[in-house]
């Protein structure tokens, strides 16, 4: 995954959805916090505009990987990294120069309390849905002037024998969810080092367990 983040250069990291939680601030009022075990992650290449990338980035990894769920040109890949196979990968910019290849990436390491970051996961998949739920139609709401199966229909598509087709982009039902996410300017509450976790301010996208992306 390549994370441009609105062609903003800005470091990152990988990490996975816990929860969320409350904690209290200083004056007492609760603070609702979303809970990310974010990292540690380790570089496994490094890209430069100079060579034969063509451009500037630093590529993660999190997670273990079982060699035999990995292909043998990933684990070519991790081997000249030195570092065993990952999962997830991911590429980012705005990195020191002097990251090595195979050094580690904490969270503590990268980002502080009081900060705002940029948090990208994957909404929940909902499957099929009406108009009703895709796009918050009302529906007619009171069973009136003879209304029986229709509550929740979209109605009229508007198109009669011109141009006698639906045009695309029409509000209808369909797919929802399962689309990539971005909430911004999260504040970062609180970091627990030890256990790889970081606190942010509000909800992000996606299940518990799922694979989010937090960029500065």
């Amino acid at each position: 995954m390549h994370i441009g983040h609105n062609n903003k250069h800005m470091p990152g990291i990988i990490g996975k959805k816990v929860g969320m939680t409350s904690i209290y601030s200083a004056a007492g009022k609760m603070i609702p916090c979303t809970v990310i075990e974010a990292g540690p992650c380790v570089v496994t290449q490094i890209k430069t505009k100079d060579g034969k990338d063509g451009y500037d980035a630093v590529q993660i990894g999190y997670m273990d990987k079982k060699d035999k769920h990995t292909t043998k040109a990933m684990q070519g890949h991790f081997k000249k990294a030195s570092v065993t196979p990952k999962r997830f990968i991911a590429e980012f910019h705005g990195f020191a120069s002097d990251i090595a290849l195979g050094s580690t990436i904490t969270v503590d390491s990268l980002f502080t309390e009081g900060e705002n970051v940029d948090v990208i996961g994957t909404s929940k998949g909902k499957g099929f849905q009406g108009v009703v739920k895709r796009h918050g139609f009302a529906g007619v709401g009171e069973s009136t002037h003879g209304q029986h199966n229709r509550l929740r229909a979209p109605g009229s598509m508007g198109a009669s024998s011109d141009p006698s087709r639906v045009f695309p982009g029409k509000r209808l039902g369909g797919r929802t969810g399962g689309d990539q996410r971005t909430v911004g300017n999260l504040e970062v509450v609180k970091i627990l080092a030890e256990e790889n976790l970081i606190l942010v301010k509000g909800a992000i996208p996606g299940f518990n367990g799922s694979t989010v992306y937090i960029v500065k």
